[in-house]
This record gives structure tokens, C-alpha cells and sequence, in this order.
């Protein structure tokens, strides 16, 4: 979920040192304890699967901001209440970590992190150039963009690494109610045509906007993950397009030049599928099932074989 970071006006002058402050104030999480102490979302769920995945996650990351961006609101109130202008990779990386904890953090820091996002969303407020009016607890804009994430993060999933049922879709975005609720979502999406549904309502005031190349821009420069071969950054935010539904690519502007080559999706499925064998042990799954006791390939291991290792431990949830 986007999570403006707001900068005091001093800073305006001075944005390496705003980066460098709101690098400082970054979420420390520790996923290993404390010990057995349960995340919002259960170990078993279809999240913690697809939430491990780097590929479906970079991939969900930039469709959701495309989707958040298209509507004039969200785009404002992030451009002028946050770092993103001169930090829109720090700002994506805090972004990721909220993300994260969401999931697989202890429940206790979860809700201390959405705490913190909320009450910055609080201070969101303001008029897009166009003279629309927005504030970041609209539930409106709320239910968006936790619709955006969670659409990006499964679409991406499903469609580069391994096609979920009808069964595990439904699973997928159950999970993630409770969380959203938390950040103060009214309407939480069940399924990809209650997300096309939304959608909709929503279309008619989605326009183009230069930031949506810019960001673009960024992932295919590779400078979020310099280690990474720079053809698969370039893969990556074609992917992203390319799962945006087609009326908004259009609405967006996004033209022929984002096109997924042949090539293009022979590199995402093959990274993708990698990705999802690769036992990560510095990994927030990994790390997670430490903390309740169970091996650390836990969301690796096969439904059956999940129940079973569950009924040898015994988390206690703790008071909120």
C-alpha cells in the first residue's frame, strides 16, 4: 500500500538530505521474533506464497503504482506530500518493507507499522492542478489502492510464475482482508472481477501523466537492483503494463513500445519459476516460519505436509 512520507518545506531545498532522513526513519523489522508470536496472515496462506516471489512481487509493484497513478488524486497526493520526486526508489523500498510486515511480520509490529503509515496519511490533504480535492483517508482512494496492490501482486503471480486456481485466487485475496482493514479499507476486493468492477467506477477521471513514463523510466534503468541483469529490469516493466487491464493502458497512454516481447516472457517465466524454488534463508518467509517454530522452507513445503508440521507447534496470538 502507497504510503506518502511527508517532508518538512526546509527539506525542499535540500532533497539528498530529505533521502537520506527518510532512509533513517526506515522500519527495522525483525522477522525472527519475537518467538512464536503469529503474523496477521497464517503461514498456509496462498500471501505467504506469492509474497516470497521477487518477480510476481517487482512486477505487481510497478502495475499497482501505474493504476494508483492513473487517477489525478493519488498522483497528487504522492507527488506533493512525499519524497518520490527525489527518492522514488527509497520510497518504493519503504513502500515493499510495509508490504511485507503486513504479511509476515509479527502481528504486534504489523499493526505498529500500519499505525505509523496511517497517521502520515492523516497529514495528506490538498488539490490536484486540475482543482479536484483529496485527502488520503478518502475511503475512496483507500479501498483503491489496496485493491491496486493486491491485484498487481496476484496478477503478477498468476500470470509469470504459476497459475493459481479458482480456489487459491479466492484464498489469495481473503488473506489479505484483515490487513487492509487495518489501514482502514472499506471495501476489500474478493476477486479479479470485483477489482474490474471497482475499476470502473473509477475510470472516467484516469488520465496520462509524464510521471507514469518517468517511473517506467527508473525500473527499466535498473538502479533499484544494480545486481540485476538490466534486460530483466527492462522485462519487468513490460510485465507490468502488460497486466494492466487494457482499458487503463489505453486511458494511460502506454503504447506499443511497452509491448511484452517473445523474449520478454520467456525471461519473467523463467526468473519467476526460479525465483519460486530459491529457499531464500535471509527472506522474510523464511525467517517468519523460524519464529513460529516451524522449518524455514515452510511456504515452500506442499499443503499436506503444511497442516501436518502445523499441528506440531502452538502459536499464541498476542494482544493487539
Amino acid at each position: 500500500m502507497a504510503s506518502p512520507e511527508p517532508v518538512p518545506a526546509e527539506h525542499e531545498a535540500a532533497p539528498a538530505q530529505a533521502a537520506k532522513r527518510a532512509a533513517a526513519r526506515e522500519w527495522k523489522i525483525d522477522y525472527l521474533a519475537p518467538a512464536g508470536e503469529p503474523s496477521l496472515v497464517p503461514p498456509d496462506s496462498v500471501q505467504w506464497r506469492v509474497y516470497r516471489n521477487p518477480i510476481a512481487m517487482g512486477i505487481g509493484g510497478v502495475a499497482a503504482v501505474l493504476l494508483e497513478f492513473a487517477d489525478p488524486r493519488i498522483r497528487s497526493g504522492v507527488w506533493d506530500h512525499s519524497i518520490y520526486k527525489v527518492d522514488p526508489i527509497g520510497r518504493s523500498r519503504r513502500t515493499g518493507v510495509a508490504a511485507m510486515v503486513g504479511v509476515y511480520g509479527p502481528a504486534s509490529v504489523a499493526r505498529k507499522v500500519i499505525a505509523g503509515v496511517t497517521k502520515m496519511h492523516a497529514r495528506v490533504s490538498g488539490e490536484t492542478p486540475n482543482g479536484q480535492s483529496y485527502r488520503a483517508l478518502d475511503p475512496v482512494l483507500l479501498n483503491w489502492v489496496s485493491a491496486t496492490a493486491a491485484f498487481g501482486f496476484f496478477k503478477g503471480y498468476h500470470t509469470f510464475v504459476r497459475p493459481l486456481s479458482p480456489e487459491e485466487q479466492v484464498r489469495f485475496f481473503a488473506d489479505g482482508k484483515p490487513v487492509a482493514e487495518l489501514y482502514g479499507v472499506t471495501q476489500s476486493i474478493g476477486s479479479e472481477a470485483e477489482f474490474v468492477a471497482m475499476m470502473e467506477g473509477l475510470l472516467p477521471g484516469f488520465e496520462p501523466h509524464p510521471i507514469n513514463l518517468e517511473f517506467l523510466n527508473i525500473i527499466e534503468s535498473g538502479r533499484a537492483a544494480p545486481s540485476v541483469p538490466r534486460f530483466l529490469h527492462r522485462a519487468m516493466a513490460r510485465g507490468a503494463v502488460a497486466i494492466l487491464p487494457p482499458v487503463v493502458r489505453k486511458r494511460l497512454e502506454l503504447g506499443k513500445e511497452w509491448d511484452l516481447t517473445a523474449l520478454d516472457r520467456m525471461a519473467l517465466t523463467s526468473a519467476g519459476r526460479l525465483a519460486d524454488r530459491w529457499r531464500d534463508r535471509n527472506s522474510p518467509a523464511w525467517q517468519a516460519a523460524l519464529r513460529l517454530g516451524l522449518p524455514g522452507d515452510f511456504s515452500w513445503r506442499s499443503p499436506s505436509v503444511q497442516q501436518s508440521l502445523l499441528k506440531s507447534v502452538t502459536i499464541t496470538p498476542r494482544a493487539a
